[in-house]
């Protein structure tokens, strides 16, 4: 089941069904008092079941092309994991000499590195920009699966996930690391939330990157999950520890794509992360001068 939160003609936020052939059966929120948002949703005992009951059978099915789908964030913050591809742990080495064996061991302890990553107004949303820093020369997107974890910290489903990062701000310093990946605009989510009936086949879920440079591709990457080490539970559990989630969070797992060391992200480009199984998230890129 893929769940997404809209915006209609006349302004007002909606969650909604996703059906396979990309249109939208809205949900009736107003048939139970514990469920207002799309988050309350996903942090109920039973997502589906209660996405179900809630299907307003009397609205028509919306035409994707009449509305806007929006992040599908509501109060929960964001969190990220580095280093949990072999690929990512290469290209950090790569980029600061003088922490190389830092990332060379984060790879291998059992303690992962997370780190905080954004409020909900740091996040866009499908179609909404997202931001190079303004002092960095060496900026990319990070195509990233995202965990919906409840405050119960229990996996309740998964979305797309773009944990932008200035990889020559934190090469400088890892103590930078914070500077490099929190700023406004700097992460993406969605365009849907998926709530698996089954469980996920990690080497058939491929992750998939594509950068455009005026009507070109400049570059393309793809990976599957079943290069990632760490596993879903692994990162929960470390996020959780002694770190209550009041009202939840995602969780971006680390990136397994990584563009070569000559490439950045320039103003214009537009970034298209798309994963099985959830959709494509696509991001116009802005850079102030």
């Amino acid at each position: 089941m893929r769940l997404a939160k809209l915006r209609l003609a006349d302004c007002s936020l909606r969650v909604a069904l996703v059906e396979d052939n990309g249109q939208f059966r809205l949900l009736d929120l107003l048939q139970v008092d514990h469920a207002r948002s799309l988050m309350d949703i996903l942090h109920s005992p039973d997502p589906i079941g209660l996405a179900r009951f809630l299907v307003d059978t009397r609205a028509p099915l919306l035409d994707p092309r009449l509305v806007t789908v929006v992040a599908p964030i509501d109060r929960q913050e964001v969190w990220a994991a580095g280093v949990t591809y072999k690929r990512s742990q290469v290209a950090r080495m790569q980029e600061s000499e003088s922490a190389a064996t830092h990332y060379d061991k984060v790879y291998t302890a059992p303690r992962p590195e997370i780190f905080f990553k954004a409020t909900p107004n740091r996040v866009s949303g499908p179609g909404e920009p997202l931001r190079v820093r303004a002092d960095s020369n060496w900026s990319v997107p990070e195509p990233e699966l995202a965990l919906v974890i409840s405050p119960t910290k229990k996996l309740v489903g998964f979305t797309v996930g773009n944990d932008m990062s200035a990889r020559d701000i934190e090469g400088e310093n890892p103590l930078y690391l914070p500077q490099a990946k929190v700023y406004n605009g700097c992460c993406g989510l969605g365009p849907f939330v998926l709530i698996p009936e089954s469980p996920v086949d990690r080497a058939a879920t491929k992750i998939r990157l594509r950068i455009d440079r005026g009507g070109s591709t400049v570059f393309s990457g793809e990976t599957d999950l079943s290069q990632m080490k760490r596993e879903f539970p692994e990162l929960i559990d470390w996020l959780t520890r002694e770190n209550d989630l009041a009202t939840g969070a995602f969780l971006l797992t680390g990136t397994g794509v990584v563009p070569p060391d000559d490439f950045t992200l320039l103003d214009g480009d537009v970034s298209s992360i798309e994963i099985t199984g959830i959709g494509t998230l696509t991001n116009p890129i802005v850079k102030a001068s």
